[in-house]
């Protein structure tokens, strides 16, 4: 353990920060460069012991993260590791780095969250997810008793643009060299999608961005760069309004994630970007398995079956999700947190990608985005509501025994899934890490929704 540390050490504060996915937490109270360098060493001798040589580093615009993610780096080589450092970067572009060279990475970004927050997404050679079950679990534990000593000689740092390799590969996996011309407004909420954008999506011809909030500012002094949060897509939605737009793109801060918006201003379900970049992806691979989380449209199933493909439901989270697609060979997998998965991007995630497919889609058509995307719109959907409970499992089970004579069928891959008599269903999943209660629910109509939400959050919050 590092003396000069001035954060907590016990096995409660270490499992506040170190969660099921990542570390992440508040800079200075629950991280600082000396914990964030034990976690490097720790992470090292897992790699090393595995047979890695070098680490992927890179970090997001937060005023923290260079700092955080230099004490990182001197932990990893201080173990003998080598360092590639390759600075500023979108979370989809350190996957990048990470299979293009064949090398562990590691991420210093806390995503959507608050200025306040900084944390590591961790990941093996080949961006292979790493999670308690696979390392975190070891990295805790270093923490708490300490990372013992190593007596080899230490790596070094080199530094490795790769920003265009990463723009050259998307356009290799996404060709839009014949779309015809679109007007594409872009909020990168002043995160990393600043960026990334100009470098993917600025070198194609036919594409006029429109731009807002490109300027990269870890302070997040427009809106939070969260756009699933409605309040959060507003500017964007006025932006496209204001200036004609064909279609708006919206990424969160760590620009691992796209949100859709059409022509009229309309926010696109994520359930409805899987649909067409499944359909796109089945084209190409017949047949093929399509990974969609248990709170996705059921549209979405319905349409890989249509499509000859096969559907494999998963519990939501990306570790599941990348587990599943590395079981099935799946080519493409989607969450309704526009989380997208790509088998030709080493099973991991990328907005990038997820915008270049709808990009391609529209650009192939004379029709809006609101027509193309309303195939994919089956059902009504709630989104996921969220509420502060003190016993989460007896909260489930008074709505379980409410819904009792209308339900056809009951599982519990992931909280409890309610399939009720007229084709509408929800789910109930207590939260890992907070006393929330999320709710998701789907219906054909916009009214059985309402009545639907009304119903169970009147029990939940009794």
């Amino acid at each position: 353990m590092t003396e000069s540390s001035a954060v907590a050490r016990t096995a409660e504060s270490v499992a506040a920060v170190i969660k099921a996915y990542d570390v992440r937490g508040l800079v200075g109270e629950q991280i600082d460069e000396a914990f964030v360098a034990d976690v490097g060493r720790s992470f090292a001798d897992l790699m090393r012991a595995e047979g890695a040589t070098a680490v992927v580093v890179g970090h997001d615009m937060r005023d923290s993260s260079p700092t955080l993610s230099a004490a990182f780096a001197a932990g990893v080589i201080e173990r003998g590791l080598d360092v590639i450092s390759i600075g500023l970067a979108s979370t989809d572009q350190l996957y990048f780095a990470s299979g293009r060279l064949d090398h562990p990475g590691a991420m210093f970004t806390a995503s959507h969250n608050p200025a306040a927050y900084n944390g590591i997404k961790l990941c093996r050679a080949g961006a292979k997810p790493v999670g308690q079950d696979t390392g975190l679990a070891t990295i805790s534990a270093a923490l708490v008793d300490g990372c013992g000593n190593y007596d080899g000689a230490p790596g070094s740092i080199t530094e490795q643009d790769l920003l265009g390799a990463y723009a050259d590969y998307m356009h290799e996996l996404v060709n839009l060299a014949g779309t015809r011309p679109l007007v594409v407004a872009v909020d990168a909420g002043n995160g990393m999608g600043g960026h990334t954008v100009p470098a993917v999506l600025g070198r194609v011809a036919a594409l006029t961005l429109r731009p807002l909030y490109f300027e990269l500012d870890g302070t997040f002094p427009n809106h939070e760069a969260n756009p699933l949060d409605p309040k959060n897509l507003v500017d964007l939605q006025q932006l496209v309004r204001d200036t004609g737009a064909d279609i708006g793109l919206a990424f969160d801060g760590d620009a691992d994630r796209c949100f859709v918006v059409d022509e009229r201003g309309e926010p696109v379900s994520p359930s409805a970007v899987t649909g067409l970049v499944a359909q796109r992806e089945l084209a190409k691979n017949p047949g093929a398995a399509i990974i969609h989380n248990l709170i996705t449209s059921r549209a979405v199933p319905e349409l890989i079956t249509e499509l000859g493909g096969t559907p494999v439901r998963t519990r939501v989270g990306h570790s599941f999700i990348k587990q599943r697609m590395a079981d099935t060979g799946a080519v493409f997998g989607g969450e309704h947190s526009a989380h997208y998965y790509f088998r030709d991007f080493w099973g991991a995630d990328s907005g990038m990608l997820a915008a270049l497919h709808v990009l391609a889609a529209l650009g192939e058509t004379e029709a809006p985005a609101s027509e193309l995307l309303a195939e994919y719109e089956r059902y009504h959907a709630s989104g996921e509501i969220n509420s502060t409970v003190a016993d989460a499992a007896a909260r489930t089970q008074d709505v379980l025994d409410a819904y009792a004579s209308e339900t056809v069928g009951v599982d519990r891959l992931d909280g409890v899934t309610v399939s009720l008599g007229d084709g509408s269903w929800f789910n109930l999943r207590a939260s890992n890490t907070e006393p929330l209660l999320r709710l998701n629910a789907e219906a054909a109509t916009s009214e059985r929704i309402d009545e639907l939400v009304e119903r169970i959050l009147a029990i939940v919050r009794a």
